[in-house]
């Protein structure tokens, strides 16, 4: 708006470069931003009140201070088993996974309790239950059965790519679906042994080793990528993403006047 007085308030920016831009005695009260690249950014005589932030934050200097590596210790004290979801060796990546597999066991059993419907329901605009779960199929698929077992298209049409992800063809992203847990969980049972297929038969040569390219076009891109970098997503991908759906159902439980009993197997949608 350059030095004019006109108000933005309640504007929405989509896909809108704005590297260098300057903002002075700009009011951002209520902002809500999100997938935005705040890299380089330098704030000054800011007021920071009531403020949350979620994601990847390193070299955050607040009055001098890096508070990162701060964050970094608090997390891993919240969470003991947080500190081995960063594995250096293949027993390493295996204690991980079965770490993994227990907690999301617990988080399944949480959800089962809920009305199936609220399982589709958003929490303030995140991902339902059931999507998280089908993302992580998603990431499975891309970066262990894709990238690393050499299938170009391993995809299930209950998929779901991130939502920034351009559309690929061939990769589907159907966002009206709403199979049942059940249907979901599954899924997950059959990606999750593929996984710790590939860590039980892991080596410390493979381990530093690069993917074959696979050359048929999808995401990710054709491309060779670090096998530690590929499991290592994984492991970020499913620690995080539990920790929201955790946190989702706490809100969740509050909207329902008391929980179901946990379902028999093949009940939802049967």
């Amino acid at each position: 708006m350059g030095e004019s007085d006109g108000s933005l308030r309640g504007a929405t920016f989509e896909h809108v470069a704005m590297t260098g831009a300057r903002f002075y005695v700009a009011d951002l009260s209520g902002a809500r931003l999100e997938q935005v690249n705040m890299s380089g950014v330098l704030m000054r005589g800011v007021e920071l009140f009531n403020v949350d932030i979620m994601g990847e934050v390193w070299n955050l200097t607040i009055n001098g201070v890096d508070i990162a590596p701060l964050v970094e210790a608090e997390l891993d004290r919240r969470h003991p088993d947080r500190a081995k979801m960063r594995p250096t060796d293949p027993a390493g990546f295996r204690e991980a996974w079965e770490i993994l597999e227990r907690l999301w066991d617990g988080t399944v059993a949480r959800a089962r309790r809920l009305s199936p419907e609220l399982l589709h329901e958003s929490v303030d605009g995140e991902w339902s239950f059931i999507e998280t779960l089908r993302h992580l199929v998603f990431a499975t698929d891309a970066w262990i059965r894709r990238v690393m077992l050499g299938d170009p298209s391993p995809w299930d049409p209950l998929d779901l790519p991130f939502d920034q992800m351009q559309d690929e063809p061939g990769v589907p992203r159907d966002r009206d679906a709403r199979p049942s847990l059940d249907e979901v969980v599954a899924l997950r049972t059959d990606r999750m042994a593929t996984m710790r297929q590939v860590l039980n038969d892991l080596t410390d040569e493979q381990l530093s080793s690069r993917t074959v390219p696979v050359t048929e076009p999808g995401w990710p891109g054709p491309e060779s990528y670090p096998v530690r970098d590929c499991l290592l997503c994984i492991l970020n991908e499913e620690w995080q993403h539990r920790l929201y759906a955790e946190r989702d159902l706490d809100v969740l439980e509050s909207r329902s006047p008391q929980h179901h009993e946990p379902e028999p197997p093949g009940g939802e949608g049967a």
